[in-house]
């Protein structure tokens, strides 16, 4: 049953909402700062804010005007500095509760706003014609954006454009996803929903698309038109990732990342890399090391494949592919006996059986990437107690004013008897 209520929040949470601690329990209320005094409506562990009677003097004037409605930034109300320190102490929270020594987290490395390549918005047609944005928190209402502080000025420029293309063929009431992935060629749309437009549509869709200059169109997989090739480079090798495909969001925060795997991994002759995408890093390490690349989506292994065999020039190691479902069938032991190391970047659920089986290999170097601080440390966990030692784990945040927490944990084993996870 809901109420009004007056609450004076404690801390804030790892999902970046207020906690008031109360006789009752921990309510949970959005857009609200510790020290502070808000007046909210409660409705058992969640509250939404009417007012702020005392503000932080953490808090500040938000940049964009959909804050609190469109449902993608959640943290703009809060100073840079104290933003930050939240922000890498999700990373700290997460390995204390499992007990990893924190003083191997090294400073945190953090995006600009206006720089994200990679978005997936929400659009819909109405009487008031294309709604494109981000679906409002808990609803699926579309906010129309009218400005962006997060995609870099390239994806939000074409917002007009791609109200343009979709007037073409959405039909009317029928919400979809378009991820927009910027890529050297132009923007490279793909169009995902319960929607079947037919051959007239496609037809005025592939006329829109030439006239308004983005590089390829698909819609549910089938490519509408491709006037140019999508590429990308991951170092200086260039790939061409399939519709849709799953890139870090921010170039710079990849290029950080990328460099703190390749420097580990420097002395490995043969690399496994797993969740290997289309390459970002399995292209950056054949530059010194032989690769084995797994992954379990085809269509982004094809483009990893094809890209070292178009790359030729830039004199890679062997790169040889592997499609396989990690989480149902990951890499024994025995399979992962050929390497001396291993990179891994799964999911935000982690890698648990994974971590396990590596933690039964003879593996010596890992590098594990994670966008999620609480699974990362489970794994991390699973390794240390094998013997594996925790050299750093850098935060990296290419996810501005949200939760969200990319890390790069680095691991060596330099001896001593393998403990089989069996034994843990």
């Amino acid at each position: 049953m809901s109420r009004t209520a007056t609450l004076t929040i404690d801390e804030l949470g790892l999902r970046g909402d207020g906690i008031a601690k109360t006789d009752t329990g921990q309510i949970f209320v959005p857009y609200s700062l510790p020290g502070e005094t808000v007046t909210a409506i409660a409705d058992g562990k969640r509250a939404a804010l009417l007012s702020v009677r005392t503000p932080s003097p953490d808090r500040i004037e938000p940049v964009c005007a959909h804050f609190e409605t469109c449902g993608g930034c959640s943290l703009q109300h809060l100073s840079e500095e104290a933003y930050r320190v939240w922000k890498a102490g999700l990373l700290e929270k997460a390995l204390s509760a499992h007990g990893i020594d924190t003083t191997k987290i090294k400073p945190a490395q953090f995006c600009d706003p206006h720089t994200r390549r990679r978005a997936v918005f929400s659009a819909i047609r109405t009487e008031k014609g294309i709604q494109l944005g981000f679906q409002q928190a808990a609803s699926n209402h579309v906010v129309d954006l009218d400005e962006c502080h997060v995609v870099t000025p390239e994806i939000f420029g074409a917002r007009a454009a791609m109200k343009e293309l979709l007037a073409a063929f959405l039909p009317t009431a029928k919400t979809v996803h378009v991820t927009v992935n910027q890529t050297l060629a132009g923007l490279d749309l793909a169009v995902d929903g319960k929607i079947e437009p037919g051959d007239v549509e496609k037809r005025a869709a592939a006329d829109k698309l030439r006239a308004l200059g983005f590089a390829r169109l698909t819609v549910n997989g089938e490519v509408i038109l491709a006037p140019r090739r999508p590429v990308v480079e991951f170092g200086d090798v260039v790939v061409a990732p399939p519709p849709g495909a799953f890139l870090q969001a921010v170039p710079a925060m990849e290029e950080a990342m990328a460099g703190l795997v390749t420097a580990h991994m420097a002395k490995c002759k043969r690399v496994a890399d797993l969740y290997a995408g289309c390459g970002t890093f399995a292209l950056r390490l054949a530059k010194g090391s032989t690769v084995h690349a797994v992954e379990g989506d085809g269509p982004a292994l094809a483009a990893l494949d094809r890209a070292f065999r178009d790359n030729s020039d830039k004199r890679l190691k062997p790169v040889t592919t592997e499609r396989r479902d990690l989480v149902r069938r990951p890499m024994t032991a025995h399979d992962l006996r050929i390497f001396d190391g291993v990179v891994f970047d799964p999911p935000r659920a982690g890698a648990e059986a994974q971590a396990r089986e590596i933690a039964a290999s003879t593996v010596r170097r890992v590098a594990a990437i994670s966008c999620n601080p609480e699974t990362l440390a489970r794994d991390l966990s699973i390794l240390i107690q094998a013997g594996f030692k925790l050299k750093s784990v850098t935060p990296i945040d290419q996810f501005i004013w949200t939760p969200h927490l990319e890390a790069v944990a680095l691991l060596e084993r330099t001896g001593g008897k393998k403990r089989h996870w069996s034994d843990m």
